[in-house]
């Protein structure tokens, strides 16, 4: 009986329902008789197929409504699409469905959260970058927008409707010079048409001896570009040194580049994207730099998905992460920390010993004794993007750079044991923003301003004196730049303006007997800049000049700079090129005694006065012949290079004028050859420097000879294997010996000093090292992967001598010292990619 009441109940409670669905089906009326009535109440005409209306029923419509509400109504019932093609006409037609994938132009990988809308619809693309959108009209625009590429704007009916077809978009934020050389040396390492060798480390597969991307080590590989010492820091380019060399982080002129003291690059290599090299034929907008330029980069494009980057080798922990914020922004942070607090690797232990060697940190004088010996380094670098609308973009850069080393220095004083602590920091910090305006599709206007502090500071104890010396070098540099580019079909005209603000410090304090020295001086720089640029329609020749005028308001002196460069391809497999420019800049680094700051890095920075430190200026000229056909590439290249205005503290003599404060120049001829050759995944090269750097100073005994950093010959060789998972690469880098200066034998001693033979008379051992390493890479998951890597720097553990010097010992004799470059090294690394 129970069971019977609740089937009753049921059918009771479902009977009003299936009336009520009944009673709707009465109401609904073919849309056919609806447009009939709005035709007659309105006095308009709908046009359409018979068969597009075939058993569509709607709901009526009050005929109190406007007409625009009246269609509203029926086309959110009928999902048919209702066109005004005039005042008394409407058109219905079906709704377009569009489906595809957008993607980099240049990665090839899906562009997530990217925008593609029209007047009445919207859609964003997922994680493959797919997309799906729903249109009215073959003639209606579709707008795709991605942070960081060229918008696209197209009719629908120029789109694929029968599949989902693929999208390309293209990078905007920078005028890139087109490739004109892949693979320059390796992947990665590439020429391009406005003269410089760019390297892009997101493409980068190895060179020999390195497990990391680092800008300063791998320029290195590259023709007339080396270090005499063997470190980062000091960076020779066509027998420059290292301070001739401008160093641009994102458009910051830096004043620290190295970690160790030097021996690896103080710039995070998660961060930084690329670098280009400039020896000749600068760009107008850059300044100083007599010897050449190398421009850091990090990325351009603003990253819509989370990822980041862990590793981890035998000197340092590292750390990136890229934080999307919004569709129109995104924040980059990078971070590397030596690993001295935790645990001491061996690879770490020859670095150390690398970098005190022969220094107070590492032999005190007698009876004083070193312990606990510390070093420790950490860079930290953000940078935020941001793109508010398809024509503003601004960007904003923070670095910080540090590195400490400290040691204790005990000995007996009066029977009593006492102990001090002497210790050397180095540190930068430096922010930057950079705002670029396209005023339309031939004006754009960019500017840049920096802020940048060095500091150097030394503390040396002196336990057995009871004196404390303090040693501080600091510079601050502010710089503003506005840089207009406009386009009209194969010129391009740049013209700016730059203010720059230099200050340098340097000071003396000495406890006991007091003594404190501290020098200030300030130098304000105008410059004012235009170039042009011309490419043929079918880009086989372009030429590009300009020509800068800087005022230093300091002195009331104007210089004028011209530069140009000239390429022309003949036929399909030759390429010639000439360049040519003036260059100045206005600070230096000299050496006032090799003991300062302890000796580990005692050069420091300084402003011109005009006087006894002249503004350096240079002249360069170069021409190159570069062919390429079926895998091999030839490139050989002359220059000439003058430079005035250098003095001998600037030169780093240890020997023979070590002490001499006097000025002078010096000329270098130079020549340069690249055989590289590609068979299948395999590259393999052959690269040749030779030079003759003589210097010229008039108040020298020896007024001609041969400069410091005149390597004669230097030759690389190297090959690399690239796959898909596996980069392994070996070398062999073989240069004649640093010129130096020995004792005149015989004479050795005159009133207590060493007495010198001609100077730069000999040469050190030639230097050669042999260098592999290999790095895997292998998915983990979908969410990770990992790359995992070893290397061995100077297999034959080779004592390279990179430097000589004399002192007079106790019996009156000369005792010699030597400085070593790094022995057999290795270094292993492991990372993990989310």
């Amino acid at each position: 009986m129970g069971r019977t009441r609740f089937y009753i109940f049921l059918l009771l409670s479902v009977f009003p329902l299936y009336q009520i669905l009944g009673q709707n089906s009465e109401q609904g009326v073919p849309i056919s008789k609806v447009l009939e009535e709005i035709s007659q109440a309105h006095s308009i005409t709908f046009n359409y197929e018979s068969s597009l209306l075939k058993d569509i029923v709607v709901e009526p419509i009050p005929k109190d409504l406007k007409l625009s509400a009246k269609i509203k109504s029926l086309e959110n019932q009928t999902n048919l699409v209702f066109e005004r093609v005039s005042n008394i006409v409407y058109t219905i037609s079906k709704a377009i469905q569009l489906c595809g994938y957008i993607i980099d132009s240049e990665s090839q990988s899906p562009l997530v959260s990217a925008t593609v809308i029209n007047k009445f619809a919207y859609a964003v693309t997922d994680d493959k970058g797919y997309f799906e959108i729903e249109l009215k009209s073959l003639n209606e625009v579709l707008t795709i927008r991605h942070i960081g590429f060229k918008t696209i704007e197209r009719q629908l009916k120029y789109f694929n409707l029968e599949a989902c077809s693929t999208v390309v978009m293209f990078a905007q934020q920078e005028v890139i010079a087109p490739v004109l050389i892949e693979t320059y040396l390796v992947r990665g390492i590439d020429k391009r048409q406005d003269w410089t060798t760019s390297i892009d480390y997101k493409k980068f597969s190895l060179l020999p001896g390195l497990i990391e991307s680092d800008v300063l080590q791998t320029v290195q590989a590259l023709p007339s570009v080396l270090s005499v010492d063997e470190t980062v820091s000091n960076i020779n380019i066509r027998g420059g040194s290292n301070d001739q060399n401008l160093m641009l982080w994102d458009d910051i002129k830096m004043y620290q580049t190295g970690h160790f003291f030097g021996l690896i690059s103080s710039f995070n290599p998660l961060i930084t994207q690329t670098a280009n090299v400039i020896n000749n034929g600068s760009d107008v907008a850059l300044t100083d730099g007599v010897s050449g330029t190398i421009h850091m980069q990090t990325g351009k494009q603003i990253d819509s998905k989370f990822n980041g980057v862990f590793g981890l080798n035998f000197l340092n922990a590292e750390l990136f992460l890229n934080i999307p914020i919004g569709n129109k922004s995104s924040l980059q942070i990078a971070s590397r920390k030596s690993l001295d607090d935790f645990v001491r690797t061996p690879t770490y232990d020859v670095y150390f010993e690398r970098v005190i060697q022969e220094t107070e940190a590492d032999n005190n004088v007698s009876n004083v004794t070193n312990s606990n010996q510390e070093f420790d380094f950490y860079d930290a670098s953000f940078r935020w993007l941001y793109q508010p609308t398809d024509k503003d973009f601004l960007r904003l850069n923070f670095i910080l750079i540090n590195n400490d080393l400290g040691f204790n220095e005990t000995a007996d004083v009066n029977g009593i044991s006492q102990s001090r602590r002497s210790g050397i920091s180095q540190n930068t910090l430096a922010i930057g923003l950079n705002y670029k305006r396209q005023w339309n599709e031939k004006l754009s206007s960019t500017i840049n301003i920096y802020d940048n502090e060095y500091k150097l500071e030394a503390l040396n104890a002196d336990v057995l004196n009871n004196q404390l010396q303090l040693q501080e070098n600091i510079v601050s540099e502010t710089s503003v730049q506005l840089n207009n580019l406009y386009e009209e079909n194969r010129w391009r005209f740049n013209l700016g303006y730059q203010f720059t603000e230099t200050e340098v410090i340097n000071l003396n304090d000495i406890d006991l007997p007091r003594f404190v020295r501290r020098d200030e001086e300030i130098l304000r720089e105008h410059a004012v800049f235009g170039q042009a640029l011309y490419k043929s329609p079918n880009n086989d020749f372009s030429v590009r000049g300009g020509v800068r005028a800087n005022y230093l308001t300091r002195f009331e002196k104007l210089i004028v700079e011209p530069r140009l460069s000239v390429r022309k391809s003949i036929g399909e497999h030759f390429e010639i090129e000439a360049q040519g420019e003036f260059k100045h800049q206005s600070t230096s680094q000299i050496v006032n005694f090799q003991n300062d700051f302890l000796g580990i890095e005692k050069r420091r920075w300084q402003l011109t006065d005009n006087d006894s430190i002249p503004v350096l200026q240079s002249k360069q000229a170069s021409f190159g012949i570069l062919y390429k056909n079926n895998g091999w590439l030839l490139d050989a290249k002359g220059y000439y290079k003058t430079v005035d205005g250098i003095t001998t503290q600037s030169q780093s003599f240890t020997t023979k004028y070590e002490f001499a404060k006097e000025k002078g120049s010096y000329d270098v001829y130079g020549f340069e050859f690249l055989c590289r050759k590609t068979f299948g995944n395999f590259n393999s090269w052959l690269s040749y420097s030779y030079m003759d750097n003589i210097y010229s100073f008039e108040a020298l005994e020896d007024i001609k000879f041969p400069s410091n950093f005149d390597i004669t010959h230097s030759v690389t060789l190297g090959t690399t294997f690239s796959h898909k998972s596996w980069n392994v690469s070996a070398g062999l880098n073989y240069r004649t010996g640093n010129p130096t200066t020995i004792p005149l034998v015989g004479n050795e001693i005159v009133d207590d000093d060493v007495n010198f033979d001609e100077g730069n008379g000999q040469r050190l051992i030639d230097y050669m090292r042999i260098d592999a390493s290999a790095i895997y890479k292998f998915k983990i998951s979908n969410t990770f992967r990992s790359e995992i890597g070893a290397s061995v720097w100077n297999i034959s553990n080779k004592q390279n001598v990179i430097n000589d010097f004399y002192r007079v010992n106790e019996s009156d004799g000369v005792n010699k010292f030597s400085r070593f470059s790094l022995g057999l090294t290795t270094n292993a690394v492991i990372r993990l990619l989310f």
